[in-house]
This record gives C-alpha cells, sequence and structure tokens, in this order.
C-alpha cells in the first residue's frame, strides 16, 4: 500500500521522477522520518524537515560562512556533474571526471553544494532509523560515568590530573599542592581529598575556551619546570595548524602574545624559554625555533630548518629533562638533535647522524644518552648507551633479536623499562640499571609484566624519573582501561583505577581468543577476537564486524571500546586483522605490506574474511568491514578485489585516490610519503600503485552497501578523495545497494572535538549496520 501510494503521490520538493530501484528505499525511509512527516493511506500532503541534528550540523556550518542554507532531504542520490579532467604518465592516460571536487580553499559553491546534497541524501535515507540511532546513542554515552577524573600524576610538589564534569564535552585540566613534598612515592601514593585537602586549582577549562568555537582540541599542556607557567597548543579548525598560548598556572592569564601557525610540539627549554615546530606551505613541519618569554615571536631564532621534503621534525623531552631531542625524520631514516635545557642559548648539538636507513631515538639518565637504533641489520632494533662526552663509545646494552622488537624504552633513576613485540603481543621488561654515574654494559636478565587476557593492549604513562614507580595502562578487548602503579624493585602491582562502563557491564560475559589465518604464501595472519558468549553461536549465522588498517608499521592493538558493546550486546562478533604493512610482528611485517609488496596488505585481510567464513564466524551475508585513513584504503581496495565476500562495509576518511595525490607534492602528507607508498613518478610504483588505487580501479560490477564518510578540514585525507570515491561508485556500481557518503563540515581527521560528539559517529555507523543486516524491526508510521 505505502509503494502505492509513494509511486502516485510524492512529497512536495521531491522529484516525481523515481525509479524501482529508489521506490525500495523510499518505502522504507518515508515510514519513520521522526516529527516531519505524516503517513496516511490517503494521499500524502506534508513537506519534509530537517530532523533537530541536520538543522544543527547546517546552522553550525552557516554560522562559518560554509555551507549556505539547509537542503531539504532528498530521495534520490546526488549525481556529480562530471568535467573530464586528463593525467597522463608514462604514456597512460587517467581520465578524472570528478577531479574539480577538489578545492584548497574549501570555498567553492559547486563542490560545497555537491557535499551538502550527500549530506541531505544520506539524512533522508537514515531517516527512517533516527529513533533507533538515537537510541544507540543515548546507551553508549549512558555507559561513560560523565563526572570522573584520571589518576592524579605526581610532579615535584604538585599533583596533576583531569576532571570531567556530568554534561561537559571538553576536560578540566587541574592540580592539587601535594602537602607531603620530599616523601618518596610509592605504589601505594594517593592524591589527598577531602575538607583538609589543599584545594584543587584548574589550570585549564576546555568548555570554556571552547564555546566560540565548533570544533576544539588541546593536544598539549605542558607545565614549566618552576610549576608556575603553562603552554597549550589548540587546533580551533580541525585542520592541525596550531596556536600555543603561554599563561600564569595560578592566575591564568596570558602572559604574552601567542604563538600562530605551530605545530603541537612545544617543551620547555628551563623555566624562561620553549622550543616549538612550525611547517612549510604543506604542512610539513620543518622548522624548530627558540622563544625567549617576554620577546615576539618575530624575533624567535631558528635552530634548524629541514629541507628535504621527505623528512618531518618532532620534538620531546627526556624522563630526567635536563634533555630536549628534535628529531628529523623520514620513513626509513631518522637523526636527532640534543639541547642541554640549562644552556638552551647553546642551541642544538648533533647526537646521532643522519644516515640513510638508519633510525634512532633517544633519551638521557644521568652521565649517559640511551639509543634505541634500527638499522637494516638490526631490523627489530638494538639498545644502546653513549656517555655524554664522548658520543661515539656506543655501548650495546640490549641487542637486536630477530623475533622481538624493541618498540619503545623508559628512563628512571635506577631502572630501564623495555616495550617489545613478540609473537604479535605486547611485553614490558625491567631492568635494575647500575648506580647513575658507573659504567653500563649489557642487562642481565630483566623482569617481565605479567597480564591475563590472551590478547591485549598496553602502553606506558608518564611516570616520575626519581622514583622506582612505573605506570601504565592496560585493557582488552573484554577489560576496560586500567591504571597500575608498578613497584620496579618487588614487583608489587596496585591497581590504582578502571574506567567505569555503567549500564550492567560485566567482562565476564565475554570471551577474548588470537586466531591465526594462513596466507597463500604461508604467512600466518594473527587476528583478535571478541564476543559475547551468551548471545554467540558460531554456526556461520552471527554478525561480525571485520577491522583493519595495515599501513605505517602502525599496530591495531586489542584495545578496549565501551562504545563496541552496542554491537556485541547485539549479537555481533568483533575481529581485528593484524595484516602486512602494519608492525604487530616486528619491522619485516611492516616491510612486506609497503611499496611493491602492498598487496600483501589486501590480500591478508581477504584471506582473515575467508578464515572467519569457513570457520563458521560468520557469512558473506553477515560479514562487515570497516577502516580509517589508511584503513579506508584497505577497504577500498579489497571492495574492488573481492566485492562478493562482504555484506556491507564502512570507509572513514578513506586514503582512496593513491596514485593522483601520491604525484601532487602541494597536497600535505605526500612528498614524506613517499617512502611509504613509493613515488608515481617512477615507472614501477606509478603502474603498481595503479593496480590497486581504489578510485582508479572502481569499474562496472556488483559492490555491498557501503558508507563513507569525511571532514571538510581534513589535512590528512582531503576531503575530495572520498567525495570522488563515491561519486565514481555511483555512476559505475552495477547493484541497488546503498552507498552513503557523509562529510563534516566542523571537523578534521579525527571527527569532530566533542566527546560526546564523537559518540554520535559511532551511533550513526552502528545504526547503518544494522539497518542494512536488517537487524531492526521496521517500525510503523511516525503520525505526527
Amino acid at each position: 500500500m505505502r509503494t502505492q501510494i509513494l509511486q502516485s503521490k510524492i512529497l512536495a520538493g521531491v522529484s516525481k521522477s523515481v525509479s524501482s530501484s529508489s521506490l525500495s528505499l523510499l518505502k522504507y525511509s518515508y515510514s519513520n522520518y521522526p516529527n516531519s512527516i505524516i503517513l496516511h493511506k490517503s494521499p500524502i500532503s506534508k513537506t519534509i524537515h530537517l530532523n533537530h541534528r541536520t538543522f544543527r550540523r547546517y546552522s553550525s556550518s552557516m554560522a562559518m560562512g560554509e555551507a549556505g542554507p539547509p537542503p531539504s532531504p532528498s530521495p534520490l542520490p546526488p549525481v556529480a556533474k562530471k568535467v573530464k579532467h586528463e593525467m597522463e604518465m608514462f604514456g597512460d592516460v587517467r581520465v578524472d571526471n570528478y577531479y574539480w571536487l577538489r578545492d584548497d580553499s574549501r570555498s567553492d559553491s559547486d563542490m560545497l553544494s555537491h557535499l551538502r546534497a550527500e549530506n541531505s541524501y544520506t539524512d533522508f535515507v537514515m531517516s527512517g532509523t533516527k529513533q533507533l540511532e538515537e537510541k544507540l546513542y543515548a546507551e553508549i554515552r549512558g555507559r561513560i560515568k560523565e563526572d570522573d577524573m584520571s589518576v592524579p600524576l605526581r610532579k615535584g610538589n604538585y599533583y596533576y590530573y583531569k576532571r570531567t564534569l556530568e554534561g561537559e564535552e571538553y576536560v578540566r585540566h587541574c592540580r592539587r599542592v601535594a602537602s607531603d613534598n620530599g616523601v618518596q612515592l610509592s605504589v601505594h601514593d594517593t592524591m589527598p581529598t577531602g575538607p583538609d585537602a589543599p584545594p584543587e586549582h584548574v589550570i585549564l577549562d576546555e568548555n570554556v575556551k571552547s564555546k566560540q568555537h565548533a570544533y576544539y582540541c588541546v593536544d598539549a599542556l605542558k607545565v614549566s619546570p618552576n610549576n608556575k607557567l603553562v603552554a597549550y597548543a589548540e587546533d580551533t579548525k580541525g585542520d592541525e595548524i596550531y596556536t600555543i598560548h603561554i599563561i600564569d598556572a595560578e592566575t591564568l592569564e596570558p602572559i604574552e602574545k601567542p604563538l600562530v601557525n605551530v605545530t603541537c610540539d612545544v617543551e620547555w627549554a628551563g623555566d624562561g624559554a620553549l622550543l616549538y615546530i612550525t611547517m612549510d606551505e604543506i604542512l610539513r613541519p620543518d622548522k624548530v625555533w627558540l622563544h625567549k618569554l617576554g620577546t615576539d615571536q618575530s624575533s624567535d631564532s631558528c635552530l634548524f630548518h629541514e629541507k628535504d621534503e621527505k623528512f618531518n621534525l618532532d620534538l620531546n623531552k627526556s624522563e630526567s629533562e635536563n634533555y630536549l631531542f628534535v628529531a628529523s625524520g623520514s620513513k626509513t631514516t631518522r637523526f636527532v638533535f640534543y639541547l642541554d635545557t640549562s644552556k638552551p642559548e647553546e642551541g642544538l648539538k648533533v647526537l646521532t647522524p643522519r644516515t640513510e636507513g638508519v633510525s634512532t631515538y633517544v633519551s638521557h639518565r644521568g652521565s649517559h644518552f640511551f639509543i634505541r637504533r634500527r638499522t637494516d641489520v638490526c631490523f627489530n632494533s638494538e639498545l644502546l648507551a653513549c656517555p655524554l662526552e664522548n658520543l661515539s663509545a656506543t655501548t650495546v646494552i640490549l641487542p637486536h633479536r630477530e623475533s622481538v622488537k624493541i618498540r619503545d624504552f623508559q628512563l628512571f633513576q635506577n631502572h630501564l623499562v623495555v616495550h617489545e613485540r613478540e609473537g604479535g603481543l605486547l611485553r614490558v621488561v625491567v631492568y635494575r640499571l647500575p648506580d647513575i654515574e658507573l659504567p653500563l654494559g649489557n642487562l642481565s636478565e630483566g623482569r617481565n609484566v605479567d597480564f591475563v587476557d590472551p590478547v591485549y593492549d598496553v602502553h606506558s604513562l608518564e611516570s616520575e624519573f626519581s622514583s622506582n614507580v612505573l605506570r601504565f595502562s592496560y585493557s582488552s578487548l573484554r577489560t576496560p582501561p586500567s591504571v597500575y602503579d608498578y613497584d620496579m624493585d618487588s614487583g608489587e602491582s596496585v591497581l590504582k583505577k578502571t574506567d567505569t562502563v555503567l549500564g550492567g557491564f560485566d567482562a565476564s560475559n565475554y570471551v577474548t581468543e588470537r586466531k591465526w589465518a594462513t596466507a597463500s604464501d604461508g604467512t600466518h595472519i594473527p587476528l583478535s577476537v571478541v564476543y559475547r558468549k551468551d548471545l554467540v553461536k558460531l554456526d556461520g549465522s552471527d554478525p561480525l564486524l571485520l577491522y583493519g588498517y595495515g599501513s605505517y608499521e602502525i599496530c591495531i592493538d586489542p584495545y578496549f571500546n565501551a562504545s563496541r558493546l552496542s554491537l556485541l550486546d547485539r549479537g555481533f562478533i568483533f575481529v581485528i586483522a593484524h595484516i602486512r604493512g602494519g608492525g604487530e610482528m616486528g619491522r619485516r611485517w611492516y616491510e612486506n605490506g609497503k611499496f611493491l609488496k602492498k598487496l600483501n596488505t589486501f590480500t591478508d585481510f581477504i584471506t582473515c574474511a575467508e578464515y572467519l567464513i569457513e570457520n563458521k564466524y560468520c557469512s558473506k551475508e553477515k560479514l562487515c568491514i570497516h577502516g580509517r585513513s589508511a584503513g579506508g584504503l584497505l577497504i577500498g581496495g579489497v571492495l574492488n578485489m573481492r566485492p562478493d565476500l562482504f555484506k556491507v562495509a564502512v570507509l572513514g576518511v578513506p586514503f582512496v585516490d593513491v596514485v593522483t595525490t601520491m604525484l601532487d607534492p602541494t597536497i600535505p602528507l605526500t612528498t614524506s610519503e613517499w617512502e611509504e607508498w613509493g613515488d608515481p613518478r617512477e615507472k614501477d610504483f606509478y603502474f603498481y600503485m595503479k593496480s590497486y588505487s581504489p578510485v582508479d580501479n572502481v569499474k562496472a560490477q556488483k559492490y555491498p552497501h557501503i558508507l563513507v564518510t569525511s571532514g571538510l578540514y581534513d589535512p590528512r585525507v582531503m576531503y575530495s578523495e572520498p567525495a570522488k570515491y563515491v561519486a565514481k561508485l555511483r555512476e559505475l556500481k552495477t547493484d541497488d545497494n546503498t552507498l552513503l557518503f557523509k562529510c563534516e563540515f566542523g571537523a578534521g581527521h579525527f571527527a569532530k572535538s566533542g566527546r560526546f560528539e564523537k559518540l554520535q559517529e559511532d551511533a550513526f555507523t552502528f545504526t547503518f549496520l544494522l539497518k542494512i543486516l536488517n537487524m531492526i524491526p521496521i517500525p510503523e508510521a511516525t503520525q505526527v
């Protein structure tokens, strides 16, 4: 009956030329547009109105002068205009009819109109599930203990911590005077609270600062060594171009003009100076500066300018706080300068030389620098030490091992903590060091920190250098993030806090597993699995979400995500495929998934999907896949290769136009990534990259249901890449499956900035998955 009505009369403002494939969509989507549509068995006469969330998004965009007036939701997918654009390389001509969608100024009216039309269409298609989306959002948010605080960190005479209050999107950065100054820190130390304790002092309230901005992010907050000043870096657009404010820690008043157009890398060089980094015109961090308080930014001293376009600068501080380290690194090479914080006027000095293929990370303790060094021979890294007065006199204190990757290390006054990977799992090993001025040699047997889950995530947190207390965060696919203080002398471990998960969460209801799929070349690929044991049948009928990344040697470790419970509690299995191109199995794992071996990343993911189907974790009709950024490239690649294998795919801010982007050195990140993907100005790389680039391989075939997201101000993956990918899919795909594109006008690469705003993306994505899998009962028509 509803179909007949829709065929006979379409709502005002909606095209009357509706294809049969659109009718199946209309039949469902018109049935429940909350507070907007009246559906009767008599003719329809009401118009469609924007729901409140759409209105908020567009009103925010209008306030920034970007979005224009909100369009009416449309029942038909937008058709992007085609403007022929030819690109020739090595005699090969590629035609990109949607190249016009790229506008670096983000102001072109045709482009913005098209993005608004895509958002409007997405709103229309998902209109019938708004009630579920809002229920999921409330459910996800309802698990959060909104009034909460982090575990205080003792630094000198203060405890520092973050606090969140009920209903607030952002955190408050706080501190409290330690009343027992001078007492040795122990794992049992706690910050005094209550009426007799020193009062809480709010250093920075992000909620206040964010009120004038649609996007707000503080990515660094550094307190001066004397605890009197604070420098913090804020981004108010999502483009990762920061402003550094310097304020008095007590009065909160600015002490001088902010430093503008900088990165979030900033460190104190004593109490009277700062080091910071700026970027070139393509947002490559290329210059490090010394700023003396009380002077104008225009008079700052440039300490180093990295001119090689493949290299980026970064900045960090030794745990001892005696030295700052400026590193210049590419994907294969990294070398380091040091600066004595007691003598910043002496500038930078070379610590490790610039040697092609050698990568170094450094820190300091006593009379020695410690160096983690990776070479072609020591591909999983070795650990060295050298005296401050003789940098060439290096001693190997932890040798290279082919099966163990040294991923990081921490120094303390009496201890060294080494973070390792073996067999795809993380390991933390503690070594006792000789007295601080004694010579260093090979380390004796270390003490392993024990963990309980078969797969898990553990990472270091800031700890007090002068203590014997190691602080770390532990979680697993079923264990909420938990902060521990570990006594490195006794081995005692004290749980300081486990994140509260409201709503009746019980970790014992969930099962985590490590599985292995075997690729065609015999490579064993690890998978991390979690599901709710009382809901999952493991007979092939369960819905499953498979996540992948596989680039930059980045490891997607099995961490806890409270939002994910909304899928697990509806019978989903969640799996991470630890495919080549990542770093989970060591440096070689990464190298075998990059350059001219990049196809291993895609075939590994397909192998994992086939393994899950063969072993009855799911079927093709229940298999969902998800990836973000370079993981979006992964998903786009496998969709072209094996579209029959998947039911639904989600591509977040996806890097899908590989060849065109990597041929354009004016795009941020391009030049530095030639050592990741290859340089397509070379023939072999050009044709190899073209063979898997998602945009270049979209063809006339059936594709699964697809959701693509982006951020207008994303500096890492330009919004135009997913926009043209969707346009080309709409042009060529031969199926009637759902294809949606959602572009956030007030966000960058990492979605919205507020802690609750971020949850809206989860709720929307989950709603899309449930809708496609027919796991939502079709509601009755809503009448207003």
